[in-house]
């Protein structure tokens, strides 16, 4: 006890200060004679040369930034404090829930600071834990990831997939079940790829011809996405092509077997929005694959087959979505049988277990789970601990129990067992997290954006703090992509709300909270909403004595990055700190790279002039202006990044640190041997969250 509190005390608010800043010299950023013409309007891009992320003087370039931006994080005094804080927050055992094939379950664990969580296996709930794959011997630097794991029917084999350095590009893999062995089976060039198995002889999974130029393969466009069966025992140059499509370079195609192995279901989608889903019965030999969900408007998802029929989830004619069944012989809307109606809620997602479906909603963004029977009829409603995040509701048909997890922004992630025919949870595995939730508070609040739409924010912070306007606060949030933004529990937000910090999550318009017609709201020309949501929000916290300008940071990832970019370069006097993540900054430019074709659907492209009309209000990197004071700013980035290329963040910061009219510092954060964030090892994690709150509180001039 005496040591919590001696740890505590070193951490405590301590009054305003002034540090004194040296004034930052930049690295000297050349520029080009480049222009582009956008229906008439020139476009300089003086920095296009820095998209070249191969070359020797981007390399360099990167050095000098790297250079600068570590000589300042070194000089603040807490970043040490608070780096060893978090790395003692995240030591702990962390378990993911159990999943079963067979008679075996396998589930995650990171002791604590392991770089990678490893797979273990074990034979009934009751078994010894064996690792099945550590995924930390991959690697003397943790930065080899696991990514799709998957089991044959019978337990014969593992098919898995693993990315190096964060990139999108896997390699694939097959290991005996029993004997934890490798076999010679590998797959090379996937990306994005799923694997479903044909009992144990083998499986379909889908990849890429292998590029042209492997310089270039992290930035260059991702194209002609195609469907391949592996059969186990054999190269992959002898894989069976089950579909392409030779026309249409820029779409994602992905294959998956139904359980019961009747129907082959192909998910083809142009983008992030809407798909097609062609089906094949593989009991007539000769079928075809045939259309059953036309078009890209809608989106709609196979859940499980009921005899020779479907359960599809789909948005049609239901911006909530509802869950139907529906005969592949006669597809037609007008022969759908409805099962689960839509509500006011999103149906977010239906699973199976014991017989019985498994209805996943969004209630104020946060879940609410229900049991339903196979012809809809409701059972239960799953109780939870406090409003939060559940998630892994699936088991076979035959089970009378399932394991799910569930978490909250101060309740760490928790395994239950939940008892199917009486609808009840149970513990399983308690968190062993060394952090008291009773010290700690979370509200939903709901403010008024712009033009009137009710917006829900959830506010976490020490229970008993006073609301003066004072306190250091960071705004979260995504805004885009159908994605929502749902509690969970982060070591490392503690170790910013443990200091005086608080901690808010707007669940903006663009996001999934609210159906289709909320995601409908912040994308293409509507885009503004999502900006407006997220400056009203920092309104609210203002006027309502959380916090001031001078004690505000923002923070986003990816197109949160671009939510971040946006908010600073329209309202920069409304922060004091901003740290736009691994940002789509560049909107006339984002689609010429890797996958970014695929964001066309959410943000339109650059080569429509009126879609180039909407995008240039906003683009970050085309809204910087000279004499204006902008936020603190750091701007993270990974070399690695083959989702949003570094050249985003890198044109944004050059700019950025020419423009800048004040001594606020701009620095840009370039991490090496790292992605976009997926499979980041513990190290790298620990060491990015403490740059990034030891940054805001200095530049808050907040002592701790």
């Amino acid at each position: 006890m005496k040591k919590s509190l001696c740890i505590l005390s070193i951490f405590m608010l301590a009054p305003i200060v002034t540090f004194a800043q040296k004034k930052i010299v930049y690295p000297k950023t050349d520029t080009v004679e480049q222009s582009d013409d956008y229906f008439g309007t020139k476009i300089n891009d003086p920095y296009r040369w820095l998209e070249d992320d191969t070359s020797d003087k981007t390399a360099r370039w990167v050095a000098e930034q790297n250079a600068v931006t570590n000589s300042y994080l070194d000089a603040i005094p807490s970043r040490d404090k608070l780096k060893n804080r978090i790395a003692d927050l995240m030591n702990y055992p962390k378990y993911g829930a159990p999943s079963k094939k067979g008679e075996f379950y396998t589930f995650f664990k990171n002791d604590g600071l392991q770089n990678q969580s490893i797979l273990y296996v074990q034979k009934g709930l009751d078994g010894k834990a064996e690792v099945l794959l550590d995924p930390n011997k991959l690697s003397t630097d943790g930065t080899v990831a696991l990514q799709a794991v998957e089991i044959s029917k019978n337990q014969k084999y593992m098919a898995y997939t693993v990315s190096a350095s964060g990139s999108d590009w896997q390699t694939g893999y097959v290991m005996d079940f029993k004997t934890k062995k490798l076999i010679s089976d590998k797959l090379e060039n996937l990306k994005f790829s799923s694997i479903s198995w044909n009992g144990d002889e083998g499986f379909y999974y889908n990849g890429h011809s292998k590029p042209t130029d492997e310089a270039t393969k992290f930035s260059a466009s991702t194209e002609y996405q195609k469907v391949f069966y592996h059969k186990i025992g054999t190269p992959q140059t002898s894989d069976v092509l089950i579909y392409e499509d030779k026309i249409n370079a820029r779409r994602f195609v992905s294959a998956q077997l139904t359980k019961d192995a009747r129907y082959l279901i192909l998910n083809i989608s142009e983008g992030t929005d809407g798909n097609e889903l062609k089906i094949k019965d593989l009991k007539n030999p000769k079928a075809e694959f045939q259309t059953l969900i036309k078009g890209f408007n809608t989106n709609a998802a196979i859940v499980e087959t009921v005899e020779d029929k479907l359960l599809l989830l789909t948005n049609q004619d239901a911006p909530n979505y509802k869950l139907v069944l529906i005969d592949p012989k006669m597809p037609a809307k007008e022969n759908w049988k409805y099962v689960i109606p839509e509500v006011k809620e999103k149906l977010q997602n239906v699973t199976t277990a014991g017989g019985k479906l498994f209805a996943s909603y969004l209630k104020d963004a946060s879940t609410q789970m229900k049991q339903f029977d196979y012809d809809g009829k409701f059972e239960y409603e799953v109780k939870f601990p406090v409003v939060g995040t559940a998630s892994g509701f699936s088991a076979d048909k035959k089970e009378t129990t399932l394991l799910y997890s569930f978490t909250s922004f101060i309740y760490p992630t928790t395994i239950f067992k939940y008892d199917i025919a009486k609808g009840t949870s149970e513990i399983y595995r308690k968190s062993e997290a060394k952090f008291n939730s009773e010290n700690f508070v979370t509200k939903q609040v709901f403010y008024t954006s712009t033009d009137g739409t009710k917006v829900p924010m959830f506010i976490t912070h020490k229970k008993g703090l006073k609301l003066d306007g004072t306190n250091p606060t960071l705004l979260y949030a995504y805004g885009g992509f159908n994605i929502s933004l749902t509690p969970s529990f982060s070591e490392s937000n503690i170790a910013f709300i443990e200091n005086g910090g608080i901690y808010c999550v707007a669940s903006l318009r663009g996001g999934g909270e609210y159906g289709e017609e909320w995601h409908k709201g912040g994308m293409l020309n509507n885009k503004q909403n999502v900006f407006d949501d997220f400056i009203t929000a920092a309104e609210y916290l203002i006027s309502e004595k959380y916090t001031s300008s001078e004690r505000l940071a923002i923070r986003g990832g990816s197109n949160g990055g671009l939510l971040v970019g946006a908010v600073m370069t329209q309202r920069p006097e409304l922060f004091k700190v901003a740290i736009p993540q691994v940002g789509v900054l560049d909107m006339l430019r984002f689609h010429k790279f890797t996958v970014g074709w695929g964001w066309v659907v959410e943000y339109g492209s650059s080569e429509n002039k009126s879609d180039f009309d909407n995008l240039i209000k906003y683009s970050p990197l085309h809204n910087l202006k000279p004499n204006v004071c902008y936020p603190a700013t750091m701007i993270t980035t990974a070399d690695h990044d083959d989702r949003v290329v570094p050249a985003h963040s890198f044109k944004f910061a050059a700019e950025l640190q020419k423009v800048q009219a004040c001594d606020n510092p701009t620095l840009i954060r370039i991490d090496t041997n790292a992605g976009h964030g997926a499979g980041k090892p513990t190290s790298k994690v620990i060491a990015e969250a403490a740059d990034m709150w030891s940054f805001i509180f200095y530049n808050m001039g907040v002592k701790i």
